[in-house]
């Protein structure tokens, strides 16, 4: 499994779309951080990015290397390899390679100018979106057969958490704002990676304002540091239910 997973990381690493990737989140961070004189507008800036990009560039490579990889899962298959071995390592190889650009695009200049618990929850919710992302892409590579479906089925995913889905929470906040809703609310936020990191680095930024309606509520109904920690867990339950549901899926397919 070791093996496995090194090849996958170095295999990566020297593809040139990782090595732009990690350049274009350079460009981005060392530039937020050049232009903008306030931290805690440089966090929000740079978070908005980091949501739209990360979880795009993570879950479409992502799926797409795993299809790509089709011949290679099943050379190894027909080795004296456990399924699950290699399936996890297929996914612990797609999470370090990606982490490792994102840390080299984004830490280096956060941990210069920010430092401190904000900067550090701020990559750290990035390396969650990272893997919880790519757990998507091989939840939807193993349940779609066809390459061009599946990453079809990746796009949607992407678009649902980032652009739909709080368009859904603003349309049910308003046609049920006479209602006490707090509590549905608080819910739908924990089926939302995004919007889960998102109010992680907020909570840290105390930019009430800017959390949006579940995001206040939220830290009203848990508090800073309680808020972080179950945020955390909640996000860490999305990286392990879809890559068990894959994993099962893996275990069973007729390659």
């Amino acid at each position: 499994m070791i093996d496995i997973t090194k090849f996958v990381v170095l295999d990566i690493l020297k593809n040139k779309i990782i090595i732009f990737y990690t350049l274009l989140l350079g460009v981005f961070s060392w530039s937020i951080f050049s232009l903008e004189d306030s931290s805690s507008k440089s966090i929000l800036s740079l978070l908005n990015i980091i949501l739209l990009t990360v979880p795009l560039v993570s879950i479409i490579f992502s799926n797409i290397y795993i299809y790509n990889s089709g011949e290679f899962i099943e050379l190894l298959v027909s080795q004296p390899v456990k399924r699950r071995s290699i399936w996890s390592a297929l996914f612990l190889g797609l999470c370090i390679a990606f982490n490792f650009a994102y840390l080299v695009g984004i830490g280096i200049p956060v941990l210069m100018y920010i430092g401190g618990q904000t900067g550090w929850i701020l990559l750290l919710s990035g390396m969650l979106i990272t893997s919880i992302f790519v757990s998507l892409a091989l939840f939807a590579a193993i349940i779609m057969r066809d390459k061009a479906k599946g990453i079809g089925f990746s796009i949607i995913l992407w678009l649902f958490f980032t652009l739909i889905y709080d368009g859904l929470i603003l349309f049910f906040m308003f046609q049920y704002a006479d209602y006490p809703i707090e509590k549905p609310m608080t819910i739908a936020t924990a089926l939302n990676p995004i919007d889960l990191s998102r109010i992680q680095v907020l909570l840290c930024v105390d930019s009430s304002a800017l959390m949006g309606y579940t995001g206040a509520i939220f830290k009203k109904l848990f508090g800073t540091t309680l808020g972080i920690v179950i945020s955390f867990t909640l996000m860490s339950l999305w990286i392990i239910i879809p890559f068990f549901i894959s994993l099962k899926l893996f275990n069973k397919k007729d390659l």
